[in-house]
């Protein structure tokens, strides 16, 4: 079970249970480590461009990073961005959520946000966990998975 969270977003307070009574199959969360850096605004580009494709499908899309939300504004109005940012400072969704922790940058181990895409379905059951992942070219292979072509 995906445990819900409540967050500051750029669509007002968020929770992830509400949107999943919204959505007709699911919401997809995806974790991010910064806005407007050039892999997160790959990533969130590829989520803009694949919107349409993914509500079609029945899902909703959800963006969570720890950055405040002016700077979530602006990352959204830059980008032209169709889905809610979350804002998430302090990390108390990211971690249990296994979307911040320790991992490998340039070959050194830190603690950081970890790219992670999670899919939860309408029963509040995680379907995909996906961690790590690349910001180029996820989001395809996340509409294949999901049979969103």
């Amino acid at each position: 079970m995906a445990p819900d969270f409540e967050l500051d977003s750029t669509a007002g307070k968020i929770s992830l249970y509400d949107q999943l009574e919204k959505s007709a199959k699911g919401v997809v969360v995806y974790f991010y480590p910064r806005a407007s850096t050039p892999g997160c605004t790959t990533q969130a580009c590829d989520f803009r461009d694949s919107l349409a494709s993914l509500k079609s499908c029945g899902y909703t899309v959800i963006g969570v990073s720890p950055d405040r939300i002016p700077a979530l504004e602006k990352f959204r109005d830059n980008q032209g961005l169709n889905f809610p940012l979350a804002s998430d400072p302090d990390k108390s969704v990211m971690e249990p959520w296994g979307a911040f922790g320790e991992k490998k940058n340039y070959g050194k181990l830190v603690r950081g946000v970890i790219r992670s895409t999670v899919v939860i379905g309408k029963d509040k059951k995680v379907t995909h966990a996906m961690y790590n992942v690349r910001a180029k070219g996820h989001v395809a292979r996340l509409r294949s998975e999901l049979g969103c072509e």
